[in-house]
């Protein structure tokens, strides 16, 4: 078909392109719509123009310098015109060629100055351009610190904000692919039973029940323990504090994991003085605290093991140290300085990596402090504080 005539069938042809290829759209340049432009849309889309803070950045210096330059044409032309007056009044002639050098020399000035000024500016120019990548989610951007003090110290804020921002956006995406890889394994185990007992494969009897009843469970757990740990992340979490005879709350808790320990061959040690005082805490999130590194030892010690539990006055007696001490293979530097982060786990470990993140944040919430003391073939120790009276 000649390239004068139209394709009824493809009218789009008439706007073929007729510059190079970085001349963008063809009707671009053209104020005619396309057929099929969309009729309650603006054309040509804004999006063409650029990034609205790119505009807004070049405004911004565009006005400072120009207000600028003005300033100084008024300044010094005011000044001119008091000396011109204050001349006159005095009898005093002002040579042509001296006014005309001087009005060369205030346009030079005021150009000169609107430079500077607009280089001086330039600083919170990046600013702006910078907060609008980040307003379009570019988390990675960071702006030269350069400029006044004052401005400087703005760019420094501004820097660690973005570079907060990036991490959270790292941390979330990492959270929602652990989430996901944890909820796949108990997920896949129900459909997997449930097809089988759908197909006769399977017959719904008491073991594959108790296979799906499991497997449930865990999913109810794991649920439970992204709301615990969200909710003591974001300071929502309510404790219920009273009076609580930590003593008891300890043996308690190790008698809780007796029937473990003992199909585990695992001796269970508690070492408490007789004159521990008594805590203005939450009981059922410390006991949650100490099942949960009850079990993470339990998980770590291997039969014939010990786990001890003991308590004892910290801080100069403004807090007692509670301490869980296993004869498991204990820990690398690099395993131990991460066991605390969300869905971590070692080389050797069965959990589902919230356990002990739980366990520090709970401790936080309540004005405590918790820590690990591990050496690889010589066991761990989990310390954690909680304060006398109170945080």
């Amino acid at each position: 078909m000649p390239e004068s005539q139209e394709d009824p069938a493809r009218p789009w042809r008439r706007y073929r392109r007729a510059g190079p290829p970085w001349a963008g759209p063809p009707w671009a340049s053209s104020g005619e719509r396309p057929p099929w432009w969309p009729a309650g849309e603006a054309w040509p889309p804004t999006s063409w123009q650029g990034p609205p803070w790119r505009r807004m950045r070049g405004r911004f210096l565009a006005r400072v310098a120009i207000f600028a330059t003005l300033l100084v044409l008024i300044a010094v032309g005011g000044a001119t015109i008091v000396f011109l007056l204050l001349a006159s009044a005095l009898g005093a002639a002002v040579p042509a060629p001296h006014g005309a050098l001087l009005a060369i020399l205030v346009i030079i000035v005021a150009l000169l100055l609107g430079g500077g000024v607009r280089r001086a500016a330039a600083p919170i120019g990046d600013l702006i351009e910078a907060a609008g990548r980040v307003e379009d989610g570019d988390y990675a951007v960071r702006v030269p610190e350069r400029g006044a003090r004052e401005i400087r110290g703005l760019s420094r804020a501004f820097n660690q904000m973005a570079s907060r921002l990036e991490e959270d956006a790292v941390q979330r995406r990492r959270l929602l692919a652990d989430v996901s890889h944890e909820l796949r394994t108990p997920l896949s185990v129900i459909q997997g039973n449930l097809e089988a007992i759908i197909d006769g494969v399977h017959a719904p009897d008491h073991e594959h029940l108790v296979a799906l009843l499991d497997s449930s469970r865990t999913l109810s757990r794991l649920v439970d323990d992204l709301r615990t740990l969200s909710l003591a992340e974001s300071g929502e979490l309510r404790l219920h504090r009273e009076p609580t005879d930590l003593g008891q709350l300890l043996r308690d808790a190790v008698a809780g994991f007796g029937t473990a320990a003992q199909a585990a061959a695992i001796t269970l040690g508690v070492e408490i003085p007789d004159d521990l005082p008594s805590l203005e805490i939450d009981p059922t999130r410390t006991q949650q605290v100490v099942g949960n590194l009850l079990g993470n030892a339990l998980r770590h010690t291997p039969r014939g093991g010990r786990i001890t539990v003991r308590a004892s006055r910290a801080a100069a007696g403004r807090a007692v140290a509670i301490e869980v001490q296993d004869s498991g293979s204990g820990m690398s530097p690099e395993v131990a300085a991460r066991v605390f982060e969300r869905f971590f786990r070692g080389p050797d470990s069965s959990g589902s990596g919230l356990g002990l993140p739980i366990a520090r944040e709970l401790v936080v919430a309540q004005g405590g402090e918790i820590s690990v003391e591990s050496r690889e073939g010589g066991g761990t120790t989990m310390r954690f504080t909680l304060p006398i009276g109170g945080a």
